[in-house]
This record gives structure tokens, C-alpha cells and sequence, in this order.
């Protein structure tokens, strides 16, 4: 090679060089302006204390939760107590978020990402494009959720659009393989560089329902069950704790099965939502439960079909007050007084509390899955012993007249 060569090679060189820092220098200005160096933190100075309100607003809805009274509450199910649990986990996962991955995408994109900004709203053919990844598409798929922090004056904190989940297919040697959400992409508001960030967010969800604390009440140690209403009338009662279910009129023989099983769903009942504006004293033709305990208490559940699907409305109402002083045992011997008085006053302070939330649960209704109240929604046909087949009446089903020796 001569020297003249050498010289337009090394010109060159030079220039594509020259080229090449440029766009260097672009993009470290891009990454600069939007703020996202992969490993950094998203949120840096996000301080959690000061959290006072959480916004998430998707294409179907929007719900708000605010502080009030020192306590965490959900706007949209008239001020019902939301999961302290799930909030605090939401606030420390913003805190910690990091930023994993960076794509460059344009607008026409945007929806396969699920990262329309719902208060844009979206074209009914928005997820066009995502239904080459997803059968299952609708429109409005493509929205993303936006999740808004604010103070207790109502100044925002901090702003972020939540996009389609990033998911790990796991290993196994089942057809269908083990799926786990590990991020989801996201966008910054003023910034057009889509993140990926290092959590799914799971419990960042615009539904109402799903914020909501759901503990619920538990009608335990119950002495007697007395329904009515709806073409329902029947009573069970047990004279004693332990003691066998039968129909208090004493009239007919009670599957006991069944007793057992529409008493526990009482200690076993659960909710799904708030049904926001409907008052539990306008149910429309309820069954009513009146559910009397060996703790003096009165539960008064009342349970309506809703008009549409196969969820029931459920209120609650309860009275009565527990023994305050303790009834000693049969046949106690005194070294036992001191060890059974403090398991009753331990007890008894748990019992208090416990009342004290569950009395509170009058003032809403809820919505309960009609499974889980087919226990309790048998008529007095239902809770009827079916006759033993002939032959069937030796212990354990034998022939009659085979026992196990002891058992004469």
C-alpha cells in the first residue's frame, strides 16, 4: 500500500469514526433527557411517607385510594377500608424499581405494548397489531394503566404509564409450561423511550374490588341457626357445644352433614367486592340468618339474589355483648383457676377486638359467590335425613348384626 493510499484509508476511517461518536453522543443525549440508565433506580427521590392518595386509571375505569381518618380507604366502595398490605407492597415496589431493558419504538407500536395512554383513549382497532401475540384481544387491550402518586395536599408525586407484563416462561416437562410476570414495560410522562422495568406490578390493578380489605366476619361457637324469608323456614339448635344438630321443633331427623356444613359456612364466609350503592336495608327479598352463639352473640345475615350472574347480596348485623366474668369448670381444682382465668381474659381481649371491626360491617353490602353460600341456602327438605337403604343399618354400614368386638 502507498502513502497515498494509506492516507485516503486513514481519511476515512476519521470520518465513519467522527460519525459514529455523533451518534454516540445522540443517544447518550436521549438516555440523559428521558433519564433511564439500565440499573438506576426509576423512582430516586420517591419518599413513601408523604404518599397521601394513589390514582390507577385504565380503559374501563378508575380507582382512588386516599388516606382519611389515618386509615387507608377506597373511594369508589363508599370509603370501605382497602389492604394496608397490598398498598404498602405496591409504595416500596415503586421505590425500588429499576430499570432493566430500553426500547426504542415508535407510536404505531405503542399498542402491542399495551402503552395507550387511557386518557387518550384508544381506536377499537388499537390492538390490531397485539392480536398477532395475544388470541384473546379486545379492543381496548391495548390501554395501558396509569398510576398516580399524590401528597396529602393533593400535589403529585410521582406519574408512571404500566404496559403489558413481561413473562418468563419457566422449565418443566409439563405440555403446558409454569408462567411468571418478572417486569413490564412502562412509560415516563414527557419521555418516548419505553422502559422495561424489574417488577410486574401485579397488584396495580384499576378495579375497586381488588383493593379492598377483605376480612370478614366469622359467626363462631354457634348454639342455634334459624332461617327464614324466601320460602325458607327452619331451625337447628344443639344443647350443648359439642353436642349433636337437630330441628328444634323436634320435628323430623336432621342430616347432620348438612347441619355441620350450613353452620361452618357462616365461620367460613368471604367477599368478593362492595356492592356500592345498594344499603343493606334495601335488599329485595332477602333470607334472613339469625345465627345466636354460646359467646351471647346475635348474627342477623340477610342474603339476596343479585339481578344478573350468580353472586348475592350479603349484610350483616350484629348484638349482643360476651360474658365478662368466667364460669368455672366442673369439678376445677384451684391450682387451675389462675391458668384458666388469664386464657379467658386473654381470649376475651381478642374477641373484643375482633367485634369491634366486625360491627362495623353493618353499615355496607357486600357481594359473596353463590357457591360458597349453597350450604347455607337449603331449604328444610334439604337438611332432612335420607332413609337408610335396607340392609344398610349395621354401624359403618356392615349387615346388621356384625360388630367389632368391644362394640356390644
Amino acid at each position: 500500500m502507498n502513502r497515498k493510499s494509506f492516507l485516503v484509508l486513514l481519511g476515512l476511517v476519521a470520518v465513519l469514526g467522527g460519525a459514529g461518536l455523533m451518534l454516540f453522543w445522540n443517544d447518550l443525549s436521549a438516555w440523559r433527557k428521558s433519564d433511564a440508565k439500565i440499573g438506576s433506580k426509576l423512582f430516586e427521590k420517591l419518599a413513601v411517607s408523604d404518599i397521601a392518595q394513589i390514582q390507577l386509571t385504565d380503559g374501563k375505569g378508575s380507582v382512588r385510594l386516599v388516606i382519611k381518618d389515618k386509615r387507608w380507604v377506597v373511594e369508589q366502595r363508599n370509603g370501605y377500608g382497602a389492604n394496608n398490605q397490598d398498598i404498602g407492597d405496591l409504595l416500596i415496589k415503586l421505590t425500588e424499581l429499576k430499570v432493566v431493558q430500553t426500547e426504542s419504538v415508535g407510536d404505531s407500536l405503542l399498542p402491542r405494548l399495551n402503552l395507550i395512554d387511557p386518557a387518550k383513549g384508544g381506536n377499537k382497532d388499537a390492538t390490531a397489531a397485539d392480536a398477532k401475540d395475544a388470541k384473546d384481544s379486545k379492543p381496548g387491550d391495548a390501554i395501558g394503566t396509569r398510576l398516580e402518586l399524590f401528597d396529602a395536599t393533593g400535589k403529585s408525586a410521582a406519574s408512571i404509564l404500566l404496559g403489558k407484563k413481561v413473562i418468563k416462561i419457566e422449565d418443566s416437562p409439563l405440555p403446558i409450561k409454569p408462567q411468571t410476570p418478572v417486569g413490564r414495560y412502562v412509560l415516563m410522562p414527557g419521555s418516548a423511550t419505553v422502559l422495561v422495568v424489574s417488577d410486574a406490578l401485579v397488584v396495580a390493578e384499576a378495579n375497586a374490588g381488588r383493593w379492598v380489605a377483605k376480612s370478614f366476619f366469622k359467626a363462631e361457637r354457634i348454639r342455634s341457626l334459624t332461617a327464614s324469608g324466601d320460602g325458607a323456614q327452619w331451625k337447628i339448635a344443639r344443647p350443648e357445644e359439642y353436642g349433636q344438630w337437630k330441628f328444634a321443633d323436634g320435628a323430623g331427623e336432621l342430616d347432620a352433614s348438612a347441619a355441620v356444613g350450613a353452620v361452618n359456612s357462616l365461620a367460613n364466609l368471604a367477599f368478593s367486592d362492595i356492592a356500592a350503592g345498594v344499603k343493606p336495608d334495601e335488599l329485595v327479598k332477602p333470607r334472613s340468618f339469625v345465627a345466636e352463639t354460646y359467646d351471647n352473640l346475635v348474627y342477623t345475615v340477610k342474603i339476596a339474589k343479585q339481578p344478573e350472574g350468580d353472586d348475592y347480596y350479603l349484610s350483616v348485623a350484629i348484638t349482643g355483648e360476651p360474658p365478662r366474668t368466667r364460669t368455672p369448670e366442673k369439678g376445677e381444682k384451684p391450682e387451675d383457676k389462675e391458668r384458666l382465668d388469664k386464657q379467658f381474659a386473654d381470649a376475651l381481649v381478642k374477641l373484643d377486638e375482633r367485634l369491634k371491626a366486625e360491627k362495623e360491617l353493618g353499615a355496607w353490602t357486600f357481594v359473596v359467590a353463590g357457591k360458597t353460600l349453597e350450604p347455607l341456602l337449603k331449604d328444610r327438605a334439604a337438611l332432612i335425613a335420607k332413609p337408610r337403604k335396607p340392609g344398610a343399618g349395621g354401624p359403618l354400614g356392615m349387615p346388621p348384626g356384625m360388630m367389632f368386638p368391644g362394640m356390644r
